[in-house]
């Protein structure tokens, strides 16, 4: 919670975009403003709560098989290699 109050990009957003959704000279804009953030909110958390719980279920089916694990190992020690070897050989 605290990253995302110290983000800007997440303060850009509500500056400039939701504002488009209350009407110039609206009763309670400053309500209306913060109803369209609580949902956002609310809708962000729901998002983020189903990405911890399938990241939770394939977290499970990937620990548990080795033959999965160790082909990965090898794909991110290789990616690693890779663009090692691309920085070595890129020039200023």
């Amino acid at each position: 919670m605290l990253s995302n109050l110290l983000n800007p990009k997440l303060t850009m957003f509500f500056f400039a975009f939701l504002p488009q959704f209350v009407p110039p000279h609206a009763p309670h804009e400053f309500e209306r403003l913060l109803l369209l953030s609580g949902v956002f909110m609310a809708m962000t958390f729901f998002v983020f709560v189903i990405y911890g719980v399938s990241a939770s279920a394939v977290r499970r089916h990937v620990i548990e098989r080795p033959k999965v694990i160790q082909p990965m190992r090898r794909l991110f020690a290789a990616s690693f290699v890779g663009l090692g070897i691309k920085l070595a050989t890129t020039s200023r």
